[in-house]
């Protein structure tokens, strides 16, 4: 089942908590998530969301939440998206780029039912090269 999923993560890689919808296209807004944000506001490192369906960048809703959140907590914090073929990160600087997954990343690909991106041509089987 394909599904949005948010994970808010910690120090040393840590996910502090998680929740999911039921769609491939939204996460609703929570109370519960906010509350979960707020309580782990000290611990917070990232937070980040899948998008199983794309698309492939952050949405202009995703912007506008970042911006509340920053507002809210007070401080710059670091948002990141899983999508089926990347890892974004929207740092301190305020710029999208993709960046090296790590490890709970594969935890959040399997919740939200993204399959993990194959790293590059399939090899050949052995023993049947060009003829």
């Amino acid at each position: 089942m394909k599904r949005e999923v948010c994970f808010l993560i910690g120090a040393e890689e840590t996910v502090l908590w998680s929740d999911a919808s039921e769609s491939p296209l939204a996460l609703p807004d929570s109370r519960e998530r906010w509350e979960a944000i707020w309580s782990r506001r000290s611990e917070l490192v990232e937070i980040c969301h899948s998008h199983p369906l794309g698309p492939e960048c952050f949405s202009a809703e995703d912007l506008s939440t970042m911006q509340a959140l920053d507002d809210a907590l007070g401080r710059r914090c670091r948002f990141s998206l899983v999508t089926p073929t990347q890892y974004l990160v929207r740092g301190l600087e305020n710029e999208a780029c993709a960046a090296t997954p790590p490890g709970w990343v594969a935890a959040l690909r399997l919740a939200s039912g993204i399959e993990a991106p194959h790293p590059g041509p399939l090899p050949a089987p052995q023993g049947e090269g060009e003829r």
